[in-house]
């Protein structure tokens, strides 16, 4: 079931508007799509980050405004670049029964095989774009990786999507690898360094003094 978010509409986008909205813990938004005129609204900051972070970013929600609900994705959030939070939301409205081309994150479940023999477990890929229908969007695409050994990959062909949704990735790309153990070398150049200063100083990268 969709998670639902109260939104109101604003009365104009005014920095003097935008200013006092975040002031009292709001976020100013969009709402737009097919078959709809653009509205310009606000939806509580407190309840937008729970809905994004219990149901995840990409997940389908109900958005309602007034006595009127609208099916919506948030295609766009605008974050401080120091803070962290919102400053801005779109929405976008989707008909239930057109498919959509959404990113969804990719989770890695469990510890593979080959991580408890020293393997090292290297992530490439951690969103893949899929093509669904809104009622089927998946909060993620979790992958069992407890049976890779060292060497072995996953590839975006090797998923199971159960006809639930197409993956739109190219199959050959790879998602997950377990790399053998990193091992180090010393290489000696069979020289002994004098000790002291390097006779040209000025050919070294050295931090200007302030």
């Amino acid at each position: 079931m969709a998670v639902v978010l109260e939104a109101k509409e604003r009365p104009d986008k005014k920095h003097s508007t935008l200013r006092r909205i975040r002031l009292q813990g709001n976020i100013p938004g969009i709402l737009y799509g097919k078959n709809i005129d653009n509205k310009m609204i606000f939806v509580s900051g407190a309840a937008l980050e729970k809905t994004i972070r219990e149901g995840g970013r990409h997940s389908l929600m109900t958005l309602k405004i007034g006595e009127k609900d609208y099916s919506v994705l948030l295609r766009e959030i605008q974050r401080d670049p120091l803070r962290g939070n919102i400053l801005h939301a779109d929405f976008q409205a989707v008909d239930m029964s057109t498919e959509v081309d959404i990113d969804v994150d990719v989770r890695l479940i469990g510890e593979a095989a080959g991580e408890k023999d020293g393997g090292v477990l290297q992530q490439n890929l951690h969103q893949l774009t899929i093509r669904v229908l809104p009622a089927n969007i998946p909060p993620s695409i979790d992958i069992d990786i407890s049976h890779l050994q060292i060497g072995d990959t996953v590839t975006v062909g090797d998923i199971n999507t159960g006809g639930k949704y197409e993956i739109i990735d190219d199959p050959s790309e790879v998602i997950a690898t377990i790399l053998p153990p990193q091992q180090e070398e010393e290489i000696h150049s069979g020289e002994q360094q004098e000790p002291g200063h390097p006779d040209a100083e000025e050919g070294r990268e050295t931090t200007p003094e302030s």
